[in-house]
């Protein structure tokens, strides 16, 4: 198979979606890959990287998308790459569809079997591709919510660890799962006061177990969540629904309530976020303030950190980009269920229940295509 791999063009991403050792595995099982020069550069992997393991270099975007039967991405396609979208290409990256139709639109008008790496879904539940890069955003998290804080970012001046005779900061984490695990453990280690609110109990039950008892555990209603976002000086929106637009748990009216010169960080922005006041934005142009709260938005957080992310993810996502290179996309399909779990759109139609809900359109099962 002719495997693709292009630079990254959205604002500040910097990650790229295979590293030259995927290439180098790949070309070892018999498949041609091309990558797009200075794919790479940015996560610090060079074109001679590349080409030592057996890649043949592109000069253009365009070179790569047109030979290319299995395309692999970091994020989703941008309207100016829809011209390269065709019938039949395999698309193997995060689309969060829930929140873009026009693009949702676009892969079924041209035919493309688009694959997300955030809908791969184990039988537990879990999602192993979504996985490391809500990791890495979550503990990021943290990290550009005290630089919110700061006063020259239009924070209130508070230091989420405190100082001797003065209180921490308080951070409240909406969602307990990976991400929002991860940005509690960070917190909690800053020395901040830390609140979890989730409607699952065995994960709050975990979360305050390994972190001894240390953080306080608050379960989700609309009365709790009015509450803890009140007192945040820090509120991180970690809510996932796979494949679904993110609930709008944190109201304009609660938002208002919170001290002036607070901070918001919503990791749920790829999913449309979890709170009312929040809008897509870029590392160039991270944050605004709403209702006297600095919001940062960014939809592609773990760009920040591009090495650590591009190596996370790929180790992640290589075995199933393998898997359909070595068996074509219809046998990996039906062979392995987390990725047929994966596909949001299959030859013109909406298969994955969650995005055609969120984009109004009629869901036919993968399984009745396949057959």
């Amino acid at each position: 198979m002719v495997v693709g791999v292009v630079k990254e063009i959205k604002p500040e991403e910097n990650r790229v979606a295979l590293t030259p050792a995927g290439v180098a595995a790949l070309v070892g099982h018999g498949h041609e890959v091309w990558v797009e020069r200075r794919a790479g550069v940015n996560s610090g992997l060079g074109d001679r990287e590349y080409e030592e393991a057996g890649a043949r270099l592109a000069r253009s975007a365009q070179d790569v998308w047109r030979r290319a039967e299995l395309l692999l991405k970091v994020k989703e396609p941008l309207p100016s790459e829809y011209r390269f979208l065709r019938r039949g290409l395999v698309l193997f990256t995060y689309l969060h569809l829930a929140a873009n139709p026009e693009l949702t639109q676009e892969l079924c008008r041209r035919g493309v079997r688009a694959i997300g790496y955030e809908t791969v879904e184990l039988d537990d539940g879990s999602l192993p591709l979504l996985a490391p890069m809500s990791e890495v955003a979550g503990r990021l998290a943290i990290q550009v919510g005290a630089w919110c804080l700061q006063k020259q970012s239009g924070g209130v001046g508070i230091l989420l660890s405190g100082a001797s005779g003065v209180r921490p900061g308080k951070v409240v984490v909406l969602g307990a799962g990976t991400a929002g695990s991860n940005a509690a453990q960070i917190a909690f280690g800053l020395g901040a006061h830390v609140s979890v609110i989730d409607a699952n109990p065995a994960k709050l039950r975990y979360l305050h177990d390994i972190l001894g008892g240390h953080i306080t555990t608050v379960m989700s209603n609309r009365a709790n969540i009015e509450e803890e976002v009140r007192s945040a000086d820090l509120l991180i929106g970690a809510v996932l629904v796979p494949g679904a637009r993110a609930p709008r748990l944190v109201t304009r009216s609660m938002v208002r309530k919170m001290r002036p010169g607070s901070a918001i960080v919503d990791i749920s922005i790829d999913q449309g976020g979890c709170v009312e006041t929040s809008r897509p934005t870029t590392l160039e142009e991270p944050t605004y303030v709403a209702e006297n709260v600095v919001h940062y938005c960014v939809t592609n957080m773990p760009s920040i950190v591009p090495r650590t992310s591009t190596f996370a993810l790929t180790n992640a996502t290589f075995a199933y980009a393998l898997e359909i290179a070595d068996k074509g996309m219809m046998r990996a399909l039906r062979e392995n269920r987390p990725l047929r779990r994966g596909v949001n759109v299959f030859d013109g139609h909406v298969v994955h229940p969650a995005v055609a809900t969120a984009v109004g359109v009629p869901q036919v099962p993968i399984e009745d295509l396949l057959e």
